[in-house]
């Protein structure tokens, strides 16, 4: 498993409920810019419509632009590919729980470019800030126990 991409900041924004993995209808550039790193996740994010799942604002520019043939839109809407029974759950907790589901890691599976986002739950100003503070107070003892 080789990570592209990754958005560390949605799992600071955000509580994860529980991981789910797809893979991604990409054309033959998109997977070719992606293997070479150019893939922004800042900003996207994973919604229903209907029964199909989509990824919507991830950009991933073209591989070649000057060799570009006809319209390419870097931000278009990518269909993620998972089973029925998956879709099904997360439409039950999406709509039921007033939860939201966010991209976190684009990555290879052998020859397969997949993604990785959470179930999540957003966050307030509060929890972020425990976070935050529990994290000094670790680094702090960390620091202690090696002198």
């Amino acid at each position: 498993m080789n990570i592209l991409a990754e958005n560390r900041k949605a799992l600071f924004n955000y509580k994860e409920l529980e991981k789910f993995h797809a893979g991604i209808a990409l054309t033959g550039q998109e997977v070719k810019s992606i293997r070479s790193g150019r893939l922004g996740l800042a900003g996207s994010f994973v919604t229903l419509k209907g029964e199909e799942v989509f990824w919507i604002g991830a950009h991933i520019p073209p591989y070649q632009p000057k060799n570009l043939r006809g319209e390419y839109n870097p931000e278009r809407t990518r269909k993620l590919l998972l089973t029925k029974p998956e879709i099904k759950r997360l439409t039950g907790q999406v709509r039921q729980k007033g939860l939201t589901m966010i991209p976190t890691k684009v990555y290879t599976d052998g020859n397969k470019i997949k993604l990785e986002f959470v179930l999540a739950k957003g966050r307030s100003k509060i929890d972020k800030r425990e976070k935050i503070k529990k994290r000094e107070t670790e680094r702090e003892i960390q620091r202690i126990f090696k002198r």
